[in-house]
């Protein structure tokens, strides 16, 4: 198994950061950061899913498998949830 993104390891723990709000919107949702004030579009609701269960999901692949990603689109979402940990709003969970 490949990372899609370097520094994303879908077989390891993340979760949102704690500074990180959530809104549902009819496209995705909008994800923003109180600490750094970035704010990021999910354009896929699927992908929203994704990231609302991290926190609950074992690994990132169980999220994806959760969510129903198949396979085959794992690369595409490990690469939007690698675009997320770049940009903070996602952190590994330690045990």
């Amino acid at each position: 198994m490949t990372q899609p993104v370097p520094g994303l390891d879908l077989d390891r723990a993340w979760d949102l950061h704690p500074q990180v709000s959530v809104r549902p919107e009819p496209f995705g949702a909008l994800l923003y950061h109180f600490g750094t004030r970035k704010l990021s579009f999910l354009k896929d609701r699927r992908l929203l899913e994704v990231v609302r269960s991290l926190g609950e999901a074992p690994t990132a692949r169980e999220a994806c498998a959760r969510a129903g990603v198949p396979a085959a689109d794992l690369p595409r979402f490990g690469a939007a949830l690698g675009a997320l940990a770049g940009s903070s709003m996602l952190v590994e969970r330690t045990p």
